[in-house]
């Protein structure tokens, strides 16, 4: 007998009569595979005795833990787990220790277990190898991709506790743009639109009346829904957001003495922009107002993500400030050294956050307050004391003050990086710190990224699993049991075959299993036992490309879309296109009308992305290194999907032409990437150089580049007319700065038009550009 058969004898599952949300989806999500007609029944008790013919799905309390230890169990102690015991002639048990893994349990024993003898699951603890792994800035659910077409929000949610995640965040806007006013020719306000501040979803009142009723109803609505679909799995929900936010300027007309930190970035925006001053005690009212007031609508939201000093936020005199230390009236005087000020700066966060942790937790006296620590690198000595007492840190290094990167890339030691797939390993020296803040009740949460954001933004399903199981091992070797995951999920309706987030779920119910066993495991369930092993080759030749591609800062990761490196044409000298046919791709950069990333791809705003030196190493270690077996992943998926057909293998069919599809995404964005280098390389080389030789190298390079870039966007206008899966994020409301729209093969074809007609222009760069001025009264 095996435990499906032992299943199809089950008449009832029985569920605590007041128990949680989750335990009512988990007997619903086990009916199908039990006795037809099988029911649902509540007991009276959570360890009630149980008929023979019943299974009880249960969220272990202090009885449940007393009743196991008299059965003569050890219980595990330091660790959550799940409970499956089978008993010989008597009814079954799936317990959990915390709601978060109930549905786990469930998704594990019925798509893992099913053809074990109930036999061997007498009695069966399973160590889950993370307490917490939350979900942070989660691209599809709650940030600037929430709007993707045919996004299905339940299934995506579901899918978080399958895979064994513990917390999510909540807060989205219900509107595809945010209500923050803009100014002509700026780009400011579109940041509005992601990691949303308490007041875009509740007013106290001190801001009654700011914005309308209707957009308050509508986000807190949409939370509220996101929050009983997390509860409903199982799920703890939260909050990630930027504060303390701009304000609208109105508030300060009202309540001029109000005013704190500018908080908006002075290249960028077009108009200043303020927090609240919040040494200032109407403030500090206000925010606990905001705070309890949301907590009474969703009373079990248990953790606050706050980001700060970017994307219009700030605490007032901290040193990143974009336009640097300012502030209110109150904090500090006039003429203090830098160390009076930081200290002072660092109390008023510390205070901040001790104000909305301790508002919040009137109501749910669990609830977290975490932070980031790279934006206060100059008050990090003082804010550190008070990182305590549920006052948390979500972090890719403990060991650095600042955005500094300070990990080598795993393929090339002189490349530092920090997050990211890349950052694969962790040193023994993060250790003590994790010690430190777990000694004071605090957490430190590791950010690890195994999908598109901080990695190949924005393509869908690109695997590379030993790369994802490097970091889930480097945080169990150090013992750190709390993650946060970057970037959210593969939509399970879009990617089928999510292979790194099946990695988790596989190290997260069992750590000791070896790497190859897990890729192996997973692929069989892909593909068959037949083809499983064609699959995970070309998986290691994928993975293989990504280790040894050069990553290009910001490019790499959301900047390709945010800077519209897919759609803009590659030519010597972007000013030779005239404006108004630049129009179709630069209304829509993230970019104000004087960047110089608009004629210059080295450089955003006043920042260097990337120096001619490295662009020059990065496209020649791509082309000796990562290209090579990408086109050999493409070909093996593309003929084994024609073999898996010819065999009539609908299953492994499925698989090779979805990854073949996904593969050839990865080759569209790689070759972008690489004819970007080359195009800092050879137009800046060809500026500063007077050697003809070189220059008619770098025209050569040029010239080169473009034709490959030209034949680059025919294959991916051909792979978006042909491949049979979605491979890239697409919005559902046209493109906005951050997501590409259903035009995206249009702009391809206006791209490759001008590269044709600019392909000979001679190389040129206004180093002016910054500076011109529409209209210009002295021209």
């Amino acid at each position: 007998m095996t435990v499906r058969d032992r299943l199809g004898e089950v008449r009832h599952v029985f569920i605590p009569g007041k128990g949680y949300p989750v335990e009512e989806t988990a007997a619903r999500e086990l009916l199908p595979a039990l006795r037809p007609g099988a029911s649902i029944r509540r007991s009276g008790g959570r360890t009630a005795a149980l008929e023979k013919s019943a299974i009880c799905l249960a969220v272990a309390d202090e009885a449940w833990i007393s009743r196991l230890s008299r059965d003569g169990l050890k219980v595990p102690e330091d660790r959550e787990w799940i409970y499956i015991h089978f008993e010989a002639g008597g009814p079954a048990h799936l317990i959990s220790s915390q709601p978060s893994f109930l549905f786990t349990a469930v998704r594990y024993l019925l798509e893992d277990l099913m053809e074990m003898d109930p036999a061997e699951l007498r009695h069966r603890f399973r160590e889950i190898s993370f307490s917490v792994e939350k979900s942070t800035f989660d691209l599809a659910l709650t940030q600037y991709a929430r709007i993707m077409r045919k996004f299905d929000r339940e299934r995506y949610i579901r899918e978080y506790a399958r895979l064994g995640f513990t917390h999510i965040e909540v807060n989205a806007l219900a509107t595809p743009f945010p209500y923050e006013q803009g100014v002509p020719g700026e780009f400011y306000s579109d940041f509005y639109t992601y990691c949303p501040a308490l007041d875009q979803f509740v007013d106290s009142r001190l801001n009654r009346g700011l914005y309308p009723r209707e957009y308050l109803e509508a986000n807190l609505a949409r939370l509220k829904e996101n929050a009983r679909l997390a509860t409903k799995y199982g799920l703890v929900p939260g909050l990630l957001c930027f504060e303390p936010r701009s304000v609208p300027e109105t508030l300060f007309q009202k309540y001029p003495t109000l005013r704190g930190a500018r908080v908006d970035h002075p290249f960028r925006s077009f108009k200043p922009r303020y927090s609240l001053s919040l040494v200032h005690p109407l403030a500090r009212r206000h925010y606990a107002e905001m705070m309890s007031n949301l907590m009474a609508e969703v009373p079990e939201l248990e953790f606050m993500a706050i980001w700060s000093n970017d994307s219009g936020s700030g605490f007032e005199h901290t040193k990143s400030l974009y336009v640097g230390r300012n502030g209110g009236a109150y904090m500090i005087r006039e003429w203090k050294n830098d160390e009076e000020i930081a200290r002072s700066a660092a109390a008023n966060i510390a205070r901040f956050y001790r104000l909305l942790r301790d508002a919040a937790a009137k109501i749910n006296p669990r609830f977290r307050v975490i932070t980031r620590l790279e934006s206060f690198y100059g008050e990090r000595r003082h804010l550190w004391p008070e990182l305590k007492d549920r006052i948390d840190v979500e972090i890719n290094s403990l060991l650095v003050s600042g955005w500094e990167n300070n990990y080598p890339h795993p393929e090339y030691p002189d490349i530092q990086v920090l997050g990211s797939a890349y950052h694969n390993r962790l040193r023994d020296r993060e250790k003590k710190a994790v010690t430190e803040l777990e000694a004071r009740g605090s957490r430190s949460y590791f950010y690890h990224f195994f999908n598109s954001h901080g990695n190949h933004e924005p393509l869908l399903g690109i695997p590379f699993p030993w790369l994802v199981h490097e970091k889930l091992r480097a945080c169990t070797k150090l013992g750190i049991r709390t993650l946060a995951h970057m970037g959210g999920l593969q939509p399970p309706d879009k990617v089928p075959y999510a292979v790194n987030q099946e990695i988790f779920r596989e190290f997260q119910l069992d750590a000791g299993l070896s790497v190859d066993k897990m890729v192996s495991k997973i692929a069989r369930r892909y593909a068959g036992d037949h083809f499983a092993g064609d699959l995970v080759k070309g998986w290691r030749l994928i993975e293989r490309s990504i280790r040894r591609f050069v990553p290009m800062s910001l490019y790499s990761g959301f900047g390709s879309v945010w800077n519209r490196l897919l759609v803009r044409p590659l030519v010597p000298d972007i000013l030779k296109i005239p404006e108004e046919e630049r129009a179709y791709y630069e209304k829509v950069m993230v970019s104000p009308v004087h960047n110089p990333n608009k004629v210059d791809l080295a450089r955003d705003v006043l920042f260097e992305l990337i120096t001619k030196d490295y662009a020059r190493r990065a496209y020649r270690r791509i082309d000796a290194g990562a290209m090579k077996p990408l086109r050999a992943a493409i070909d093996l998926f593309t003929k084994k999907k024609v073999e898996a057909g010819r065999a009539g293998d609908e299953k492994a069919r499925s698989v090779f032409a979805d990854q073949a599809c996904r593969a050839q995404a990865l080759w569209g964005l790689y070759e972008t990437l690489r004819n970007t280098a080359v195009w800092i390389y050879a137009v800046h080389e060809y500026m500063e150089t007077w050697d003809r030789g070189v220059k008619a190298r770098c025209r050569a390079l040029l010239d080169d580049m473009i034709g490959r870039e030209i034949d680059n966007s025919r294959r991916l206008i051909r792979l978006w007319r042909d491949a049979p899966v979605e491979w890239m994020f697409v919005s559902d409301f046209g493109e906005t700065p951050f997501i590409h729209g259903e035009n995206f093969p249009e702009l391809l074809e206006k791209r490759i038009s001008l590269m044709k007609k600019h392909r000979r222009d001679k190389p040129s760069i206004d180093p002016e550009f910054m500076f011109r001025v529409k209209d210009d009264p002295y021209k």
